[in-house]
């Protein structure tokens, strides 16, 4: 039986374990390895990097987005595993503890990594918001939990920039967030990189659906969203 047969029989057969929690025998997984850092190096190395990566507001911006998007994979500093990071395999890097380059770090970013559970947010973000993320990733290694949280607590949250219009939406699907201090959202903890009461994002009231008028059944806004009038005649919404 030739090579090419023999290597169709084995995929038929099921016989290689591709569950996440089977890691790859040592030779595929040192194949897959070369392939990966190989592709990104090729790609990256066209990059122009900007010279301002370690500038203040940039790294303040990209905080928020890192705990918003990354923390749950790629954790904070003084935090162990989390639930989602210890699921997947190959396991994400810490990058609380890993320098990275800047430019296979923003190609990755981007463009994410087939069947790594790395996903591509080009598609729903703009390159500046990427590199402010960049430039937070080359801070974060020597923050500690208290400075981490300190400048989580100072971004501006969880912002796309994936070219929103007003109401935010735009031709690329994506969605804007705004910051803590814009209204109730829902958190991503600091500390464990995933849930819980740490930076909000909310979302604008301008997402909310119209009732259909023309429907009887059609429901109606929630209480907080309806205007009433007083008795000077006026409209009043709450």
């Amino acid at each position: 039986m030739g090579a090419g047969a023999l290597g169709a029989a084995t995929l038929w057969s099921g016989v290689y374990d591709v569950g996440a929690d089977a890691p790859h025998t040592r030779s595929v997984y040192a194949v897959l390895e070369y392939a990966r850092e190989r592709s990104v190096a090729a790609r990256a190395g066209a990059l122009a990097v900007p010279a301002d990566l370690d500038d203040a507001e940039r790294v303040r911006r990209g905080a928020g987005n890192y705990a918003a998007m990354c923390a749950g994979c790629h954790l904070t500093p003084g935090a162990g595993p989390s639930e989602l990071s210890r699921g997947l395999y190959p396991a994400p890097p810490n990058l609380s503890q890993r320098e990275v380059d800047a430019a296979s770090a923003f190609w990755t970013i981007k463009h994410g990594i087939k069947a790594s559970g790395m996903p591509a947010w080009g598609g729903s973000m703009d390159d500046a918001h990427l590199w402010d993320l960049v430039g937070f990733l080359g801070r974060l290694p020597t923050l500690d939990a208290q400075g981490y949280r300190e400048l989580v607590a100072r971004s501006d949250g969880h912002s796309h920039g994936g070219g929103e219009d007003a109401s935010g939406h735009g031709a690329l699907g994506g969605h804007a967030h705004d910051g803590p201090a814009a209204g109730e959202g829902h958190g991503h903890d600091a500390g464990d990189g995933g849930s819980g009461d740490g930076p909000a994002h909310a979302h604008d009231d301008a997402h909310a659906p119209e009732p259909d008028r023309a429907r009887p059944d059609a429901p109606t806004a929630p209480p907080a969203e309806r205007a009433h009038r007083h008795a000077d005649g006026q409209p009043h919404q709450h």
